[in-house]
């Protein structure tokens, strides 16, 4: 709950001064001991906060979600488990959870769907960081066009598809292996393009870092790169601009 909201209930005689000031308490923060929830996030940068579930105890991010929900408010969480998830849903039954991207999501407030970003992956393996990517960018309401299985190894897949590709605002590549997408990619279009690279991959690989290197080094203008793994970053940023270009054609 932010600020304006605050502000129009008390305008509107839907709770009163005294009960506004205590949730004005907990602005720009909430201070729970183990976590401090930033319930000002989306007030100042249009997106709220979003839960690393990775590591986070049972006890711990229950309250955290329930916390979030009390105020009505999205709740947008990351590598979480499936056991996360069937304890969280035990204090909280509308708790949605996609085990392919790992993401534990509420979502009391839907927001509509604007633009296009196209998410691509270079192979069937890349899909959950790409799902990451695609289903954090659809909570934070883009509208995603996924074009999976498009790599290099038959790249006529992915020119197959480029008429799709180039209707987007943004595009996102993930890839693993030798990484090789997004340069690819970035090369055909005038859209900017998100590289993300992927763990996938044999030995020398070395767990995405053979991928990331490719796409830091790629000679194609317009390519920006993200941590190996990180769908999170690519749905985020790519959610920004987005929103950027929606707002310029208006």
């Amino acid at each position: 709950m932010d600020i304006q909201r605050i502000l129009e209930q008390v305008k509107n005689g839907e709770i009163e001064i005294d009960s506004a000031k205590e949730l004005l308490k907990n602005l720009p923060y909430e201070d729970l001991g183990y976590a401090k929830l930033d319930h000002h996030r989306e007030l100042r940068s249009g997106f709220g906060e979003v839960i690393f579930c990775q590591g986070k105890s049972i006890p711990h991010l229950q309250n955290i979600y329930k916390n979030f929900y009390e105020r009505d408010t999205n709740v947008l969480g990351t590598r979480a488990t499936q056991e996360q998830y069937e304890k969280v849903k035990e204090v909280l039954p509308m708790v949605q959870y996609d085990p392919l991207s790992r993401i534990l999501s509420i979502q009391t407030n839907v927001k509509p769907k604007i633009g296009c970003i196209a998410i691509c992956t270079g192979g069937t393996s890349d899909i959950p960081v790409a799902e990451e990517a695609a289903q954090t960018a659809e909570f934070f309401g883009s509208n995603v066009t996924r074009i999976y299985d498009v790599g290099v190894a038959g790249i006529h897949r992915l020119f197959s598809n480029m008429e799709e590709i180039r209707k987007a605002n943004c595009i996102v590549a993930v890839a693993g292996m030798e990484g090789a997408l997004g340069g690819v990619v970035a090369g055909l279009v005038d859209k900017p393009v998100i590289a993300v690279p992927t763990s996938i991959g044999y030995g020398a690989s070395f767990n995405g870092l053979s991928a990331l290197l490719t796409m830091l080094n790629s000679c194609a203008e317009g390519l920006a790169v993200v941590n190996i793994d990180n769908g999170f970053g690519a749905g985020y940023i790519s959610t920004q601009i987005n929103r950027l270009a929606c707002n310029t054609a208006q």
